[in-house]
């Protein structure tokens, strides 16, 4: 498994991931990126600015989806869910109460194999469709959100990036990466997002829904204290957000 330490920024070659195995991994997932990504300027708050925070929760539904779902319904936040394929009754579940309980539903690709979707645009484009088809027969909520697994600058894909964007420009999906990322310990992560959102006018915090993330259910509920105690927003993704994104969808004809 990938060191954690790469979600703070490190780069990563893509030489560790080598099997389907870790391709698969969903420890693994969104810290292979390229981080140095310009910023933009246009985004850095300001004295005064009413900061909007998006917390935002890769790879689920996971047996910690529920407790996620329960702490969100406890400070009554509103969040956007980054979902893969899974087909068993309980993820079923989970996708419905998401939509339910009015979060935003994400695509965070179907099998969440790096080998096998960014091997080719035809494989891309197969993945694309298996999830958003999936998405609107169990729950009716038709997605135009999307995350790239390992975000828009991974270093793994065999095709350009640039060649997944323009296919989902052309679908009228928005994709979105992320400007605040998450850490280690619980309370790192809580100190990690408070030191960063304060730097945007608009935060898109990398979280993480997986079987191995209880740190995510750990840190949710002070996380979401100290960001209401700084008097910010916490928003889901919806067409008004602003987009977050490291390679930036205009970029590509």
């Amino acid at each position: 498994q990938q060191d954690e330490n790469q979600s703070k920024g490190e780069m990563s070659t893509g030489t560790e991931l080598q099997t389907d195995t870790e391709y698969q991994d969903q420890n693994a997932d969104s810290s292979i990126v390229q981080p140095l990504v310009a910023e933009d300027e246009s985004n850095k708050a300001q004295p005064g600015d009413q900061l909007k925070v998006y917390l935002t929760f890769d790879d689920g539904p996971s047996s910690n989806t529920a407790a996620i779902l329960d702490t969100l319904a406890q400070y009554n936040v509103k969040a956007t869910f980054f979902v893969v394929g899974k087909e068993d009754e309980e993820s079923q579940e989970m996708y419905k109460r998401i939509v339910n309980e009015g979060h935003t539903l994400g695509m965070h690709s179907y099998s969440h194999k790096y080998s096998v979707i960014y091997d080719s645009l035809e494989n891309f484009e197969d993945d694309f469709t298996k999830i958003q088809n999936y998405l609107y027969d169990i729950t009716g909520e038709d997605c135009h959100y999307y995350r790239f697994p390992g975000g828009s600058s991974n270093q793994i894909s065999n095709v350009p990036m640039s060649d997944f964007i323009h296919y989902l420009n052309e679908q009228g999906v928005i994709y979105y990466d992320w400007n605040v990322s998450a850490a280690y310990t619980a309370d790192e992560l809580v100190d990690n997002v408070l030191e960063d959102v304060v730097k945007y006018k608009t935060s898109v915090v990398l979280l993480h829904d997986a079987n191995t993330k209880e740190t995510t259910v750990e840190a949710l509920g002070p996380m979401i204290e100290a960001l209401q105690a700084q008097g910010v927003e916490l928003l889901p993704i919806t067409e008004d957000t602003t987009v977050i994104q490291h390679i930036s969808a205009d970029s590509v004809q």
